[in-house]
């Protein structure tokens, strides 16, 4: 199965762009993250909780160095395309922020809902 492909935006107006995408559950999704601004951001997947803890370490770390790259999240340096590769196990939806500081408060974040495939034999 080819690997689904999604154009996200980064921007300085704190906005992840699209607000809110589908993807299949159950196969790898690589998300394309550009950082158009000119401002360090990053690309959290997670649920309620993983953005709170991350959010923490961010400013137990003055939230202004590059975070280290993980399999759910990546910091994407100004001007700079990077990309995450995921697989969403189940359908639901969890979210995507940026949590550099006072970037998720302000709303920097985006919704991304997994929905089952339909098989087709």
């Amino acid at each position: 199965i080819e690997a689904t492909r999604i154009e996200v935006t980064l921007t300085d107006a704190l906005t992840i762009e699209p607000v809110a995408m589908t993807v299949p559950a159950g196969v790898p999704v690589t998300f394309v993250v550009t950082n158009s601004g000119t401002i360090l951001h990053e690309f959290v997947l997670g649920d309620e909780e993983v953005q709170a803890e991350h959010e923490a370490e961010m400013a137990e770390e003055g939230g202004m160095s590059m975070p280290e790259d993980e399999p759910n999240a990546i910091g994407v340096e100004p001007g700079q395309t990077k990309e995450l590769t995921f697989t969403f196990d189940e359908a639901g939806t969890t979210l995507a922020g940026c949590h550099v500081v006072g970037h998720y408060t302000a709303g920097m974040k985006a919704t991304v809902t997994a929905s089952m495939a339909c098989e087709s034999k």
